[in-house]
């Protein structure tokens, strides 16, 4: 078999919405979508989709970067190029903190910030069930679909367990694997072409 044939790109089989990740075919070459997983935070065809990469750790502490924050030196993640200034934060505390957004079961986004704070001051909030994120990654209206027609992305299925349970630095290539043989490829290739 050919280097072409195993390195088929195979078309998506789902559909994106609110739960799934993007897994970002190896060759893309692009700062912050570059072997990146993006969790769909929101999916609406008609309005556009937003989503967090899940997989960059920065070189910084959400207290080297939050004000009046209790402390809490959980890492901050890169989550994507809009709004790269502003925090964002992922949770399995659901009703805990008012205001949060289910993304899938038991998996939330944001909520009242000062609820969040207390139960960090008091441990309830840690580093197994928050992470942080600066910016997030939008698509317009249709951006997203086209994309995933020219097979810039594949679209997977996570849980909670997963997203908390597998180290970022390994997601990529965890989720790559999960895909089965017809992706065997995809793992192999080097990051940098110029490598092979």
């Amino acid at each position: 078999m050919n280097l072409d044939k195993r390195f088929i790109i195979h078309s998506n089989s789902l559909e994106p919405k609110a739960g799934n990740i993007l897994i970002s075919e190896p060759l893309m070459n692009d700062f912050h979508f570059g072997r990146s997983v993006v969790l769909l935070v929101d999916h609406e065809e008609s309005e556009g989709s937003f989503g967090i990469i899940i997989n960059k750790t920065l070189n910084a502490s959400v207290n080297h970067i939050a004000d009046a924050f209790p402390d809490f030196e959980a890492p901050v993640f890169l989550g994507g190029p809009v709004a790269d200034n502003q925090l964002f934060f992922i949770h399995t505390l659901g009703p805990m903190i008012p205001d949060s957004d289910s993304i899938m079961e038991g998996l939330y986004w944001g909520g009242d910030a000062e609820t969040l704070k207390t139960l960090i001051s008091t441990g309830i909030a840690n580093e197994t069930n928050t992470r942080f994120y600066l910016g997030y990654a939008g698509w317009d209206a249709g951006q997203l679909v086209s994309e995933l027609v020219r097979n810039s992305w594949l679209i997977s299925e996570i849980n909670a367990k997963q997203f908390f349970g597998v180290k970022p630095e390994k997601m990529w290539q965890t989720f790559v694997n999960q895909l089965g043989s017809p992706y065997e490829m995809w793992g192999r290739f080097p990051k940098n072409v110029e490598d092979n």
